[in-house]
């Protein structure tokens, strides 16, 4: 199969059509389908199985074109691989759009931004804020475009909840939320980790601090440093960033809301 997503064009070639079904899932969010055969990056998906007459098993194989990402018998794994690279690979190669490693809400007509790696409880926090009525925008990047406006990338969440390490697709109705259609100015960024028993004590944080804040969490921000600077600028100019620990996300969430933006 082949797609576009973010200016890119991107095809998937499998061993066998039993996965098909399983690909549009793992797809960056607006993606759409393409009868282009020619691809400017391609993805190939070996897929294993015990041959009855022999016993032997044949894993499971990703590969990014030329690079193999995973090697294992458990399917579930090989998808997920293909997923996290092909995410990672049209962030980084997006064209017109920045993204940045953040959850984002929608609140009160402007987004609020979370930039941060994994394991830093984002997805949590989101959840916690799209249950408190905020407008739900993503819980894995934050797409920005030229003008510094923030685009919806709504799949659904990947939340935690028996495995620490594995997240568990929740969709945003289930939250008794619902997801945002359309850009937002960015209001407000927040660098927030949980820790056990942490205190919510929020300082404000520089224009420059909020760029690096938001640089550092940027897939592109080596290979396209010319586009995303400016992006990253005007993010920061326009919005007001603060930094703190926090405890249960539930326990902060009325206050992060009332937090006024910048100039208020």
């Amino acid at each position: 199969m082949a797609f576009t997503a973010y200016g890119l064009h991107i095809g998937i070639r499998v061993s066998d059509a039993v996965v098909l079904p399983r690909l549009p899932e793992l797809l960056p969010f607006g993606w759409q389908p393409s009868k282009d055969p020619e691809v400017e990056y391609l993805y190939s998906f070996i897929v294993g199985n015990t041959a009855a007459t022999t016993g032997v098993k044949r894993l499971h194989v990703v590969y990014s074109d030329a690079i193999r990402l995973e090697r294992t018998d458990d399917l579930e794994i090989a998808l997920k691989a293909l997923e996290r690279d092909l995410h990672l690979f049209v962030g980084e190669m997006a064209r017109g759009r920045v993204f940045v490693h953040a959850g984002v809400v929608g609140w009160k007509g402007k987004a609020i931004i979370l930039p941060g790696p994994s394991f830093t409880g984002k997805s949590t926090l989101v959840a916690a804020l799209v249950r408190a009525g905020a407008t739900y925008y993503s819980d894995e990047f934050a797409i920005l475009d030229e003008c510094g406006l923030v685009h919806p990338f709504a799949r659904p969440l990947s939340l935690r909840c028996a495995d620490p390490y594995v997240g568990e697709p929740v969709g945003v109705e289930e939250l008794g939320g619902e997801a945002g259609t359309q850009p937002l100015p960015v209001g407000m960024i927040v660098t927030t980790t949980y820790r056990e028993g942490g205190t919510w004590l929020p300082t404000t944080l520089s224009q420059g601090k909020a760029v690096l804040a938001l640089l550092s969490n940027t897939l592109s921000a080596r290979r396209q440093p010319e586009v995303v600077l400016p992006v990253l600028e005007i993010v920061a100019a326009g919005a007001r960033a603060i930094s703190s620990t926090r405890g249960e996300a539930d326990d902060i969430v009325a206050q992060l809301l009332a937090t006024d933006w910048k100039g208020n």
